[in-house]
């Protein structure tokens, strides 16, 4: 069983929690032990147990994130450390780009980071293939360190049921679970203002991604003009022939209106039909957008968890999917 010791930033502990939950099929598979400083309890050193853990970890994730990055103790300490043991071929390091941050730079960008290219994890359309992608890096960092021969630690044998036998403990010798994950719970506002910075996303989006269109495509002219604070247009020209339109506006959550953000095929009208829609909902863990499905052939659907990227890629494959078939 491989010990895998995962560095993070407090600010970053929801999108520490969703990995752990994608991480249980290795787990339950008996080839990794997680560790975080979650873990210790009261009593214990601080300082003494997370380097005790750090030294025997098999696997090192750093979850990068810009909080990550400014924190002394994590880059400083904890990185400075594993990069070590990871130089000496004691350890696996695996960076885990979380959010966008600046850590393109010796010695990190060394290493093979995770997600699939770098992408940091809340830019995917999807968090969950995000989560998998690291997930697959670790059984894979496992794999290579059995086939490198390096010790593997074997995992402890179930204990016989029996009326003695003794309660499971954690490394430390201390008994309690390690099921500690609680639903958040997110308010009106939090949704509202989920929404409100998702369509701010989305705008920026189409507006940047149309100025790009243009200037990569010869004899393609674009138009994006923000109506108003709630509604924004778009438009595609090939030779001055338009091509493609839309307009996206925001619904409102718990309004009339069949979503929270609405997309439809053209760049004028009323705000009475569309095309497609998501809305805000939420998990135990996190907000993200669901969309109606109108557009499945769009590889979305209405069981579908978006990020506001993710939303807005779906928003502009619509747009543009007549320029491109």
């Amino acid at each position: 069983m491989a010990k895998l010791f995962i560095s993070y930033s407090h600010k970053d502990e929801n999108l520490r929690q969703e990995l752990e939950v994608q991480l249980a099929m290795l787990r339950r598979q008996g080839l990794v032990e997680i560790w975080h400083d979650r873990r210790i309890v009261a009593g214990d050193a601080v300082d003494d147990t997370i380097s005790q853990h750090l030294e025997e970890a098999d696997v090192i994730l750093l979850l990068l994130s810009p909080d990550f990055l400014a924190s002394n103790y994590c880059y400083e300490r904890e990185t400075a450390r594993a990069l070590e043991r990871h130089a000496a071929g004691e350890a696996r390091v695996i960076p885990v780009i979380l959010r966008p941050c600046d850590w393109m730079h010796p010695p990190l960008n060394r290493l093979l980071a995770a997600p699939t290219d770098g992408r940091p994890v809340t830019r995917w359309p999807d968090k969950d293939e995000a989560m998998l992608e690291v997930a697959r890096a670790i059984r894979t960092a496992i794999g290579a360190l059995e086939a490198s021969g390096t010790p593997r630690r074997p995992a402890a044998p179930a204990a016989r049921a029996t009326a003695t036998a003794p309660p499971s403990t954690t490394t430390s010798g201390h008994p309690r679970s390690s099921n500690l994950r609680i639903r958040q719970e997110f308010t009106d506002r939090d949704r509202h203002v989920f929404m409100e910075q998702a369509f701010e996303f989305m705008a920026n989006f189409f507006e940047n991604s149309l100025e790009e269109l243009g200037q990569r495509n010869p004899g393609i002219e674009t138009s994006f003009r923000r109506i108003d604070a709630n509604h924004v247009s778009a438009a595609i020209f090939r030779s001055g022939k338009r091509m493609s339109a839309c307009r996206i506006w925001l619904g409102g959550i718990g309004g009339r209106f069949g979503g929270d953000i609405l997309f439809a095929y053209n760049d004028t009208g009323s705000d009475n039909s569309w095309n497609e829609s998501v809305s805000v909902d939420a998990d135990s863990q996190s907000l993200y957008l669901r969309p109606t499905g109108m557009a499945s052939y769009m590889g979305a659907n209405h069981d579908s968890r978006l990020t506001a990227e993710g939303a807005a890629e779906l928003f502009w494959g619509m747009l543009i999917q007549s320029l491109q078939g």
